[in-house]
C-alpha cells in the first residue's frame, strides 16, 4: 500500500494555517481535480485524497489529533467512514454547482460513508474512572440525553390513526434534481424537496407528542465496557448508540473519552507505574526488605546494602494490563532516604561514633564560607 502524503502538503497550506484557508485552498483544488471537469485518468484518484485532507483539517479534533499522531496513529483511531463523517462539503459544492455529485463519487470508493442526510449526529460523553478500574477493567452505567424515535407515533410523526402519503413532487424520495448549465457542461444538483422538506412523506395530522418530527429528546442508560489496561483520554466507540434521525435512518455513535483520574500512591507512564519509597539509612546501608504498595496489595522489594538515594528498582508484572498485548508493565520504585530533623541523645551519640568509624568530622566549627 502506498504511503500517504502529508494532509497539509496535499492541500498546499502550512500546518499553522486557519480554517478559511484551508477551505480556499481546497474548493481551488477541487474545482481542478473534480472527474467532471478534468478527465485526466489520475483526476478521481486526486480528487479523493484532497477531499480527505479536507476532511480531516478543517475538523478541529481531528486535525489535533492528526498534528499528534501523524498518519499511522490516526488511521488507528479513524475509518474511512469517521474521516468524512461531519464534515462541510455542501456549501462548498453549492457554490461551485457540484451538488451531490461529490456523494455519487464516493459512494463506491469509500462504501457510501458520506450520506450524512440518512445518518444521526455522534455524541461525546467523558467518564472519569480511578486508576484501580482501569487496570482491572469496569461497566459503567452512563445517561445520555440523546433523540430517539417517538413511542407514540413509532417515528412516524403522524398522530395515530391519521394517514401519511407519499410525497408527489420526489415520490418518496425526499429529494430533488435541479439541471443547469454551465462553461463546463450540464450539471446535476441534488437538493431537499421542497414541497415535504426532505420527509418524502405528507403528514395529514402531526403527532401532539413529538410535533410531526418523529422524534422526541429521552435520557438513556446506557452501560460502558471499560478494558483493562484502557489509558487516559482513550476514546470508545458504540455504534449505534448516539442521536437518532427521523425517517429510519442510522443512529449515530457514542464517543466515550475515558479520563484516568490522578492516584496518591503512583503515577502512570505508558503501562509502567511509579512511585518514591522512603527508607532509612540503616536500612539503605545495611539492605532490607521492604513492603511496597501495589495494585495487587502489598509486596516484598528487596533493598541491597549500600543502595543510594534515587536508585529504582523494579517490580516487574505490577504495572498496568497491556490493552494491545499479553501481561503487565512493571511498577518502578525510587528509593528515598529520609534524614531525620531530630534525634534523642543516645542517637546522636551513636551517629557521631560511626561519623569517627569513618573519619567525619561533624563537630560544630564556625564555616569559614560565608552565604
Amino acid at each position: 500500500m502506498a504511503q500517504k502524503r502529508d494532509y497539509y502538503e496535499v492541500l498546499g497550506v502550512q500546518k499553522n494555517a486557519s480554517k478559511d484557508q484551508i477551505k480556499d485552498a481546497y474548493r481551488k483544488l477541487a474545482m481542478q481535480y473534480h472527474p467532471d471537469r478534468n478527465k485526466e485518468a489520475e483526476a478521481e484518484d486526486k480528487f479523493k485524497e484532497i477531499s480527505e485532507a479536507y476532511a480531516v483539517l478543517s475538523d478541529d479534533q481531528k486535525r489535533g489529533q492528526y498534528d499528534n499522531l501523524g498518519h499511522a496513529g490516526f488511521d488507528q483511531q479513524y475509518s474511512r467512514e469517521d474521516i468524512f463523517r461531519g464534515a462541510d462539503f455542501d456549501s462548498i459544492f453549492r457554490d461551485i454547482g457540484f451538488g451531490d455529485l461529490f456523494r455519487t463519487i464516493f459512494g463506491g470508493g469509500f462504501g457510501g460513508g458520506y450520506e450524512q442526510t440518512n445518518r444521526g449526529q455522534d455524541i461525546g460523553y467523558n467518564l472519569e474512572i480511578t486508576l484501580e478500574e482501569a487496570a482491572k477493567g469496569v461497566e459503567k452505567e452512563i445517561q445520555i440525553p440523546r433523540t430517539e424515535k417517538c413511542d407514540v407515533c413509532e417515528g412516524s410523526g403522524a398522530k395515530p390513526g391519521t394517514k401519511v402519503t407519499v410525497c408527489s413532487r420526489c415520490n418518496g424520495v425526499g429529494k430533488i434534481q435541479n439541471m443547469h448549465k454551465s462553461g463546463f457542461g450540464m450539471f446535476v444538483q441534488v437538493v431537499a424537496c421542497p414541497q415535504c422538506r426532505g420527509k418524502g412523506r405528507l403528514i395529514e395530522t402531526p403527532c401532539s407528542n413529538c410535533n410531526g418530527s418523529g422524534l422526541v429528546r429521552k435520557k438513556r442508560k446506557i452501560t460502558v465496557k471499560i478494558p483493562m489496561g484502557v489509558d487516559d483520554n482513550s476514546q470508545l466507540r458504540l455504534r449505534g448508540e448516539g442521536e437518532m434521525i427521523a425517517g429510519g435512518g442510522e443512529p449515530g455513535d457514542l464517543y466515550v473519552i475515558v479520563h484516568v483520574l490522578p492516584n496518591q500512591l503512583f503515577v502512570r507512564d505508558g503501562d509502567d507505574l511509579y512511585r518514591i519509597e522512603m527508607i532509612t539509612f540503616p536500612q539503605a546501608a545495611l539492605g532490607a526488605e521492604i513492603s511496597v504498595p501495589t495494585l495487587d496489595g502489598p509486596a516484598a522489594v528487596k533493598i541491597h546494602p549500600g543502595t543510594q538515594p534515587g536508585e529504582v528498582v523494579r517490580v516487574k508484572g505490577n504495572g498496568m494490563p497491556r490493552m494491545r498485548g499479553y501481561g503487565k508493565g512493571d511498577l518502578i520504585v525510587r528509593i528515598g532516604v529520609v534524614i531525620p530533623e531530630k534525634l534523642t541523645t543516645q542517637q546522636r551519640t551513636l551517629i557521631e561514633q560511626l561519623a569517627k568509624e569513618f573519619g567525619t568530622d561533624v563537630s560544630a566549627k564556625k564555616s569559614k564560607f560565608r552565604f
